[in-house]
């Protein structure tokens, strides 16, 4: 092989091990949420071997089944996502996505929080009112300041 041909192969080995090394951050970082191992996209070099140039590793984005599961795996996703020393444009685009669907289960959580903390005097005063017993905790109203 000409100087040229074995600057080329010393190229592609190490292209090849920056993108395994890329692709496992992501499967090592991802458990549970990643769908598939990696898969590469190859050159063949002057030597006749294939290096890997390229590579993808599945990630389940979807939400959760209740949103403390939602935010659990948006985060999961996150990590999987910004695992790499380098993260490409692709990973840091799943990333914002995580982060976005992090928020949206957040608020979905303190908004179930604000309507269970408005719905428990209520239920105490109904309580009250037909003559069943209110609940022991949260029930007195402290009108000390």
């Amino acid at each position: 092989m000409s100087e040229a041909d074995l600057h080329r192969v010393e190229q592609l080995k190490q292209r090849d091990r920056e993108v395994r090394a890329h692709e496992m951050a992501h499967v090592a970082a991802g458990a549970g949420v990643v769908t598939s191992g990696a898969s590469y996209s190859y050159e063949t070099g002057p030597d006749g071997r294939r290096y890997a140039v390229g590579g993808e590793v599945g990630i389940n984005v979807s939400p959760g089944r209740t949103p403390e599961e939602t935010l659990s795996r948006a985060e999961k996703i996150r990590a999987a996502a910004l695992a790499p020393a380098d993260p490409s444009g692709q990973d840091r685009q799943i990333a914002a996505r995580a982060a976005s669907m992090a928020a949206e289960a957040r608020v979905e959580l303190a908004t179930r929080s604000r309507d269970e903390d408005a719905a428990g005097p209520a239920q105490a005063y109904r309580l009250a009112e037909s003559g069943g017993r209110a609940p022991e905790t949260g029930s007195a109203l402290d009108t000390y300041a």
